[in-house]
């Protein structure tokens, strides 16, 4: 399942989400070489989550990418921006523009930074508390989004979402959908667990719950009622609230 769009209209331009992408874009192509290999490895040994690191245990004597310690807890904010591949990247993108636009209505702009923020630094420390002695990095906006999601489905669970099925487009709730997304994720991360896994599970699990947790804390309550009820606010009061 693999969403293309909702039917959800925004009243607040998406300034933040389009510069979350435009800044995630800019730092695959600047700081980690459209991922040439030299640039792509160094950037996530230096700056991606490195779970030994963060809470201060030994990396592994061998078997790991990275060998020497690298930024500790501020990589939990940096990993957010860092990416292992195109399809990483793009994936990432697509997903903060289809959810992210609505959440940051839904937020105002400054809110919607500090909970993008917030959520992903929740998941990268999901991630570690599942595996504090790994010496494997883990980069991605993954468990940011995560928590975009986590909100969505809070928020606006029955909004129709565009989904491509196999070779069909098929519109489904949201809950439904973000539903088994989440499922799926919560069954890697029990598996990831328990014989290893490449994909950071746990943080896209860590993040949805961080999003379910915070949004009460975020969310402009104007603007989330509007939508539900498909109103239109007036302009001075969409301005009003849009920054915070």
């Amino acid at each position: 399942m693999f969403p293309l769009r909702d039917h959800n209209p925004t009243e607040i331009f998406p300034l933040v989400t389009i510069a979350l992408g435009v800044l995630t874009a800019a730092v695959w192509v600047v700081v980690q070489g459209a991922g040439a290999y030299e640039p792509l490895v160094a950037s996530i040994c230096a700056l991606g989550v490195v779970p030994a690191d963060v809470t201060g245990r030994p990396l592994p004597e061998s078997g790991g990418l990275c060998s020497a310690p690298n930024l500790g807890a501020p990589a939990l904010l940096t990993s957010i921006f860092l990416h292992g591949g195109w399809g990483h990247l793009i994936g990432n993108l697509w997903f903060l523009w289809v959810f992210g636009n609505n959440i940051e209505d839904s937020m105002g702009h400054l809110r919607f930074v500090a909970f993008y923020l917030g959520t992903g630094v929740a998941a990268a420390a999901a991630q570690v508390a599942l595996d504090p002695a790994s010496g494997v990095p883990m980069v991605g906006a993954s468990g940011a989004i995560s928590g975009i999601m986590g909100a969505y489905i809070l928020l606006y669970p029955t909004v129709r979402v565009d989904t491509l099925i196999l070779f069909w487009i098929v519109p489904v709730r949201a809950w439904f959908m973000l539903g088994y997304w989440f499922v799926l994720q919560l069954s890697g991360a029990l598996a990831a667990t328990a014989v290893g896994g490449g994909v950071a599970y746990g943080a896209h699990v860590g993040g949805f719950v961080a999003g379910l947790l915070l949004v009460p804390l975020f969310r402009n309550e104007k603007l989330v009622r509007a939508k539900r009820g498909g109103v239109v606010l007036p302009r001075e009061e969409i301005d009003h609230g849009g920054w915070w």
